[in-house]
């Protein structure tokens, strides 16, 4: 089976670099070119909405997922294929998280860290084993690594825990990383203490 549609957690502000935003653009449209839908937080701004749009522009498939108190916060996107409302955050990323096949992690802010440390959780305790790719812009994510690196060491979590998810440092490696990860998935019951 072949990855058809992915999660993607990102900020829903732009970030000072432009690199950022190259990158949320490549890999849209990667998407789009690969008939890969998006599930994204449905907004219109940031990184959010460079991703989005770089499907859209392909004619891609995009589904966005927002609480109905935040989509005019975060300027709910209004030309997706759909958007759908919801009543919570929690709501919010469990329909996302069901509707992939695979998670995708850009730059972000708490929000987006949250979301990412939240999926690899539910997969450390065997609740999926989807693949999960961070995109590593500029090594924006190597802090992150880092400190699940030192709860290793520190004797908080199994050394298996870190191949949970997969840093890749470009757009074009995202791809090829989901399909490896979905064709060769990891024990998950190795990453549990």
């Amino acid at each position: 089976m072949s990855i058809q549609s992915v999660c993607v957690f990102c900020g829903a502000s732009p970030g000072h670099d432009p690199e950022f935003r190259t990158a949320a653009a490549e890999l849209g449209k990667s998407f789009g070119n690969n008939k890969i839908k998006l599930i994204y937080g449905g907004g219109g701004a940031g990184l959010m909405g460079v991703v989005a749009n770089s499907v859209l522009k392909t004619n891609g498939d995009v589904t966005g997922v927002i609480p109905d108190y935040l989509q005019e916060r975060e300027l709910g996107h209004p030309k997706l294929t759909r958007l759908e409302v919801v009543g919570s955050m929690h709501e919010r990323k469990n329909r996302m998280f069901d509707l992939a096949d695979g998670i995708v992690v850009l730059p972000g802010g708490v929000g987006t860290l949250e979301e990412a440390l939240e999926v690899i959780t539910w997969k450390q305790l065997g609740m999926h084993n989807k693949p999960i790719v961070i995109l590593n812009i500029k090594n924006y994510w190597q802090k992150l690594d880092d400190l699940i690196a030192a709860t290793i060491d520190h004797g908080f979590a199994a050394p298996p825990t870190r191949n949970l998810y997969e840093l890749v440092n470009t757009s074009n490696e995202v791809i090829p990383t989901l399909e490896k990860i979905q064709q060769n998935p990891i024990n998950t019951d190795l990453a549990r203490l």
